[in-house]
């Protein structure tokens, strides 16, 4: 301040800090600057070296991006050409004319000669010119989105207005779950995590596997989600006969290739899975290897969906149920982790998809004694962001006045919120030590009268007994 004031004199009282601060408590890596200047201002030595960097980076985007593009053009070419007889071939390229074009041959001459090499077969040709015009301009639309993001990129930054120069820096925070983060399921069955339990602590099944999450049951039927009842039995068979379909294909592994009667097997369990019609018209056609490259990807689960007023029926599910080798009635006899016991009833278990959203406790967590007043009622600000107070609302009054706690309800109402001399008298005899003080009168009464008389009622405060 005194240096501003020495350089600008008077004029540096317009001047103010206007920074951001990362947040007491708070804490992170910082893991990008960004800095802003306005169209038409040099810029520093700090932003010219940040915009090569990220002019080095969008090249080397457009040249990955180039290299692959070219790798399956050519991929391409080189299929469509070998075994075609040559028409013409450029003077540097050693291929007769009638000849046939061997991979050999083409090993021997540059990538980018192919394109010039001319073969009889017309159709082919056609084919080969289509397929280099859609290269090109896939190439040309890459140069012109690296020219426009670097042009973008000096042109400089359209800033509010008074502002030269702006820098932004980013703060990357990891966080693990905890209780009071909020997840979700696919159905609006939505809810926080109210412990995170040693795996060992979980229940778990007859095999020893233990679940991952265990949801309320008492959030199912008021809210008639019955989707996710619906999601965790097919996830379960899906999941359960993608595992037997991956046990088969391993007992096949180191074999070399199966037997008839192990392919038969297979047929048979990929035909319960995906049904009769579906089986016939897109898995009896594989070869051997096309099949068992299919299974590996079934592992995870055989992929199912179930269309919204056409969808599975309740036998539907048990019998697929029935098939993956589960109980139709899709519960299990699960044990307490914790003492080893079994549960009383049969707990439902199955697979389903949980989200965790973007509403994380850590950015909830907030507390103040102190802090913003509204202007005109005086009473605390409310919000995190703007370090606001917490509402003590009508039902919260009810609760004081049940339980006959009026002085509490006397402060609540006035010296924690709104009566400006309370506060400042609260204040000076805690400064003295003392513990007794005198209640005013709330602000929010006198924006009341206020408002009365703007409605042509004159309102007048007079004492008892005058």
């Amino acid at each position: 301040e005194k240096l501003l004031r020495a350089i600008f004199g008077e004029k540096a009282a317009d001047v103010k800090d206007s920074s951001l601060r990362l947040p007491p408590g708070a804490s992170g890596t910082v893991v990008e600057v960004r800095v802003f200047n306005r169209r038409g201002v040099d810029k520093d030595a700090r932003a010219l070296s940040i915009e090569q960097q990220e002019i080095e980076r969008l090249a080397k985007d457009r040249d990955d991006e180039r290299r692959i593009l070219e790798d399956g053009f050519y991929g391409h070419l080189r299929d469509m050409l070998i075994g075609q007889k040559v028409a013409s071939a450029p003077k540097d390229v050693k291929l007769k004319k009638g000849s046939d074009i061997k991979a050999d041959d083409l090993e021997g001459i540059k990538r980018g000669l192919w394109r010039q090499i001319a073969v009889e077969d017309e159709t082919r040709m056609e084919e080969i010119e289509a397929m280099s015009k859609t290269f090109d301009d896939a190439v040309d639309d890459i140069k012109d989105r690296f020219e426009n993001k670097v042009e973008k990129l000096q042109r400089g930054d359209e800033l509010p207005p008074g502002v030269m120069k702006m820098v932004k820096v980013f703060v990357a925070v990891k966080r693990k779950t905890q209780p009071g983060d909020k997840m979700a399921g696919r159905h609006g069955n939505k809810g926080v995590v109210s412990k995170i339990m040693p795996q060992e602590d979980m229940p778990y099944l007859e095999d020893g596997t233990p679940v991952d999450i265990v949801l309320n049951p008492l959030g199912v039927p008021s809210r008639m989600n019955v989707g996710q009842i619906l999601e965790t039995h097919l996830g379960w068979a899906s999941r359960s006969l993608g595992n037997q379909i991956g046990e088969m294909i391993d007992s096949f592994a180191g074999k070399g290739e199966m037997k008839t009667d192990e392919k038969k097997k297979l047929e048979v369990k990929l035909k319960e899975a995906y049904g009769e019609r579906e089986f016939t018209e897109k898995v009896s056609k594989l070869d051997d290897a096309q099949l068992l490259e299919m299974c590996g990807n079934l592992r995870g689960g055989v992929p199912m969906g179930t269309p919204v007023f056409d969808g599975a029926h309740e036998g539907d599910i048990s019998e697929l149920l029935e098939k993956a080798g589960l109980p139709t009635s899709g519960q299990m006899r699960l044990i307490d982790g914790r003492t080893g016991e079994y549960f009383h009833r049969n707990v439902t278990v199955g697979i389903m998809y949980m989200l965790k959203l973007h509403h994380l406790v850590d950015d909830k967590i907030h507390a103040r004694s102190i802090g913003p007043y509204s202007l005109v009622t005086q009473q605390p600000l409310g919000g995190k962001a703007q370090f606001g107070g917490q509402r003590f609302g009508e039902m919260e009054v009810w609760a004081l006045q049940a339980y006959g706690a009026a002085y509490t309800l006397q402060e609540m109402l006035t010296v924690k919120s709104d009566d400006v001399a309370g506060r400042s008298k609260v204040y000076e005899a805690i400064v003295r030590g003392e513990d007794n003080f005198e209640i005013g009168i709330p602000e929010s009464f006198n924006v009341l009268t206020k408002e009365l008389k703007a409605l042509g009622l004159n309102v007048d405060l007079k004492q008892s007994g005058s």
